[in-house]
């Protein structure tokens, strides 16, 4: 689907062009959707002794918490396509929030699990975002947008790790029991994710001229019916299982390190809830910039060496992604710890922002399904890294250093990234046309 009047510039403070609030919107959206979603992450240990859940059992939550988010993205994906990205984040924040605010009603294992099932649901929030981002910017500067907006958006993983266990002291320092403090965190999260969802609708539009009911209304885009086989046809391309895999190597990876961190930092280096909590945190938190990075050096890239150069930095991404995190899992002394969890974080991040740079180059007429079966990718990494972290045999350093080896095999499938010559033209093309429109523009408001 080609789409007109695309923004060829990122303007952060300026907030009354349709681009613009779509990209802050569906940024701070993504960030409230992660910090939902993570939100019980800094406080199992809390939920571990309530519980008296095993190492399995622990693991069993963290696969849950990813594993509905496969499925949901490829639903989402297609939503998109076919009813925008508007209606779409819309209901999915609104429904999305009920498990967040009534996980609390868990009374043993099975509930709890069954609940971290549901509210991984909302983790599909990010197809969403990449696809809004897509649609609302130019060749130019889309790979920038997307990488800022899904970085910006990955945040709430760290914040999450470092305001849950505040929220959790403060209501503690009130009175409140553990058995309380924890539940209400969650309550307030879900409602946050509630009151957003209905400021999404009030404040975006699909595309930059409109929604898509009017614009399909007009004839001014093809209906729904013409949205149909296009998830078929991104399925057949063997290039969005390349990225499928890649991505479970990257983001994957991080949502495991969300789950974990805590634990792993207070089990292994004897850390308290506040402190580890702050580690942790401090993972999360190169998202401000680090995403940002993968998609401005593709973007960079993809100028001078077309998507070709979007495909070498994507590469080179990973592999250092590999090493750092497997250097980081030898790592015993906690200083060398965190410099080494922050340098392998530098890289994760990149590696994302880098493979949803490729994303909108896929197929166009099928940007939602791309971007849903290409996220799916990353809890389909979580997913196989939790039943590893599960293993009574395995110890979690050993597991990581695993996945650092795994990470630098799928460094190797970026090979099957290809793109033909028309494709290389075409987009070639497009440049062409945005930086000759964005010169014309600078002119005029020169002149």
């Amino acid at each position: 689907m080609e789409v007109a009047n695309k923004a060829s510039a990122i303007k952060l403070f300026n907030f009354s062009t349709p681009q613009m609030r779509a990209f802050h919107m569906s940024w701070f959206a993504f960030f409230l959707c992660f910090f939902a979603w993570f939100g019980m992450a800094p406080l199992m240990a809390v939920v571990r002794d309530e519980y008296g859940l095993t190492k399995a059992q622990i693991g069993n939550t963290i696969i849950a918490s990813v594993l509905a988010t496969i499925i949901g993205r490829l639903i989402i994906g297609w939503a998109c396509d076919r009813f925008g990205p508007r209606l779409t984040y819309t209901w999915l924040l609104v429904l999305g929030s009920l498990p967040v605010m009534t996980i609390g009603l868990a009374q043993d294992y099975v509930s709890f699990l069954l609940f971290r099932l549901a509210i991984g649901m909302i983790g599909a929030s990010f197809v969403i975002t990449q696809y809004h981002t897509s649609v609302m910017f130019a060749p130019s500067i889309v790979g920038t947008a997307n990488a800022t907006t899904a970085g910006w958006g990955n945040l709430g993983g760290g914040v999450t790790q470092l305001v849950m266990p505040l929220l959790f002291s403060s209501f503690l320092l009130m009175g409140i029991a553990d058995f309380w403090a924890w539940r209400l965190t969650m309550v307030i999260a879900g409602l946050v994710c509630l009151a957003t969802g209905l400021a999404y609708y009030k404040l975006t539009q699909d595309l930059p001229d409109g929604n898509y009911a009017k614009l399909r209304a007009d004839g001014k885009m093809p209906g729904k019916e013409k949205a149909k086989g296009a998830f078929l046809e991104a399925c057949r391309d063997y290039r969005v299982w390349a990225l499928f895999l890649v991505y479970g190597a990257c983001f994957g990876i991080e949502l495991t390190i969300n789950n974990i961190a805590v634990l792993y930092f207070m089990d292994y280096f004897e850390l308290g809830l506040k402190a580890a909590g702050a580690v942790a945190a401090a993972f999360g938190l190169l998202n401000i910039f680090a995403r940002t990075l993968g998609g401005v050096f593709s973007d960079r890239s993809g100028k001078r060496w077309g998507l070709r150069g979007r495909v070498s930095i994507l590469a080179v991404a990973l592999t250092c992604e590999g090493v750092t995190l497997m250097i980081f899992s030898q790592m015993t002394v906690l200083t060398m710890a965190i410099i080494w969890m922050m340098v392998f974080s530098l890289f994760v991040k990149m590696a994302q922002g880098a493979t949803f740079s490729i994303v909108p180059f896929i197929n166009k007429r099928a940007l939602g399904s791309v971007a849903g079966i290409v996220g799916a990718g990353g809890n389909f990494g979580a997913v196989g890294a939790g039943f590893l972290l599960k293993a009574e045999a395995v110890s979690w350093p050993t597991a990581l250093f695993i996945m650092g080896a795994l990470v630098l095999v799928c460094a190797g499938l970026t090979t099957f990234i290809r793109f033909s010559e028309r494709d290389e033209s075409i987009a070639r093309d497009e440049l062409d046309v945005r930086l000759t429109g964005a010169l014309e523009t600078i002119a005029r408001e020169a002149a």
